[in-house]
């Protein structure tokens, strides 16, 4: 009975260990964010995966034409240390720069610009803030 007790174990252990055999280890799953500094420039791309993008619930909008004064949502707008206003561009899916904008002037949820991009850029509306943290190193990259 001993016997056939070893035999088993012998014979299981042997198939577990053949069951590794022909696995392949998976790819490493590149980064959800990479900051990718832009040449002669303080500023960085900031590249996201699909699966980050739906993490952050980013959403956008373009830069529209209200009363003749291009506008941004008001959620578009972001201040830096020193006060300078931004909001982030999404020039292609998955890829944010960051650019200067002059508020003129805020009226509810609406940003009137004196100077920014043109319209129709698409600008985020949701998720700038993190993008923001992404660009400048806070978060350790989580």
């Amino acid at each position: 009975m001993n016997r056939l007790r070893v035999a088993i174990l012998v014979v299981g252990a042997a198939g577990l260990t053949g069951c590794t055999q022909g696995t392949v280890e998976a790819a490493p799953e590149p980064p959800a964010a990479v900051a990718e500094p832009i040449d002669g420039s303080e500023l960085s791309r900031i590249r996201l995966t699909e699966s980050a993008v739906a993490r952050l619930a980013i959403e956008v909008a373009p830069i529209r034409e209200t009363i003749g004064t291009p506008t941004i949502p008001y959620g578009a707008l972001l201040y830096d240390a020193s006060g300078q206003a931004w909001a982030y561009t999404n020039p292609e899916p998955l890829l944010y720069v960051r650019e200067a904008i002059e508020v003129e002037r805020i009226d509810d949820d609406l940003v009137f610009l004196a100077d920014g991009p043109p319209l129709g850029t698409i600008v985020v509306t949701v998720g700038a803030a993190e993008l923001y943290g992404v660009e400048s190193g806070v978060g350790g990259g989580h």
